[in-house]
């Protein structure tokens, strides 16, 4: 984790804080109610951060009302016009996405780095690979991960330049391997903290699986302070993924876990729909607890001894255990009834 920190709307980023989930919204910002709606939704889904896309001066004003309501800091996300940086920044945005290359050179980099100073807002400098400076592309002979790193430093430069250096960095592009790479490089050159994610990953399976490498990896290396999974899906499922692997690196101790086995020929029992079910019964659940839904005797309490409470499959009845000792029996179709009973009497 990065040794640097900001502070974003009294959420820390970096500096040992917890890893936190962001994700942004894809209302119409100026719409203050769609965009409040719907940034209620991700923070009752876990959210931490939120962005909000910034193209006009409608939606700039509008990060005024919007912050006051949201319950969560917001993030106004800037491409092409300084102005508009400057004008969130002025309307309370708790932090600034830009990418300096391409919002109006130096003078507008000096404007926008100017304001968050004087409000005490921090700036992430997000780095495509659709964005890299031409000069870097030649010099690279295209996107690599040394081209991410030098435009990423280019730009931390230029706001140094201009006595900011309260900084997020982020380099993304919708290749799994070359992000890692990019990644692993500005963790070495730099102590800024970090914002990782796979852009453009695509719809929810494929997205969440090369945002689950990409992000895992890095995460499980001590890389990264804060993240977002992009998904050409609703928002709130981008936190509800973002939290799962958290919760599978052991970076996020919230609610229950469930385990279960795979089916194969020995299970008697309609293990998918089953475990489906108490998946779904255990989701608003808060306390940190491991749950096992096991389809036989043979991976029942055994395998799944270090599950805090769990079921197995058998011949018309179900076992009920506990710390992996077997504390009841139930009929299949009261089975899962069963253990969320048990759970909510210990």
């Amino acid at each position: 984790m990065a040794k640097k920190q900001i502070i974003v709307g009294g959420v820390p980023i970096g500096g040992g804080a917890p890893v936190t989930v962001q994700s942004m919204t894809n209302t119409k910002t100026g719409s203050v109610a769609d965009t409040i709606s719907q940034i209620t939704r991700l923070r009752e889904a876990g959210c931490d951060i939120v962005r909000v896309a910034v193209p006009d001066s409608t939606a700039a004003r509008a990060v005024e009302a919007i912050k006051k309501q949201a319950g969560i800091p917001v993030v106004a996300d800037i491409h092409f016009d300084y102005r508009l940086a400057v004008e969130a920044a002025e309307a309370g945005a708790d932090k600034i996405r830009i990418n300096p290359g391409n919002i109006g050179g130096e003078d507008g980099v000096r404007a926008v780095a100017e304001v968050c100073r004087k409000k005490g807002i921090p700036i992430r400098i997000g780095v495509n690979s659709g964005s890299i400076e031409k000069d870097i592309l030649a010099k690279h002979g295209g996107v690599t991960p040394d081209a991410l790193l030098e435009s990423a430093m280019r730009h931390v430069r230029l706001l140094n330049k201009f006595d900011f250096d309260d900084i997020c960095l982020s380099v993304k592009t919708s290749d799994v391997r070359l992000t890692i790479d990019a990644c692993r490089l500005l963790s070495q050159a730099t102590d800024y903290p970090l914002h990782l994610g796979i852009t453009e990953a695509g719809t929810e399976y494929m997205g969440i699986i090369k945002s689950s490498a990409g992000i895992g990896a890095l995460l499980s290396e001590g890389i990264g302070d804060t993240i977002r999974v992009s998904l050409t899906a609703p928002p709130e499922r981008e936190v509800k993924a973002g939290l799962a692997i958290l919760k599978a690196l052991g970076l996020r101790a919230s609610g229950a876990d469930l385990i279960s086995c795979p089916t194969c020929g020995r299970t008697k029992i309609e293990l998918i729909s089953i475990a489906e079910e108490v998946e779904r019964r255990l989701e608003k659940l808060d306390r940190p607890i491991t749950v096992a839904v096991m389809g036989c005797a043979v991976n029942g309490p055994g395998e799944a001894k270090r599950a805090d409470f769990g079921i197995a499959g058998g011949d018309g009845e179900g076992v009920l255990f506990k710390k992996g000792l077997v504390v009841g029996k139930a009929p299949m179709d009261k089975l899962v009834d069963a253990l969320i009973q048990l759970i909510n009497e210990s």
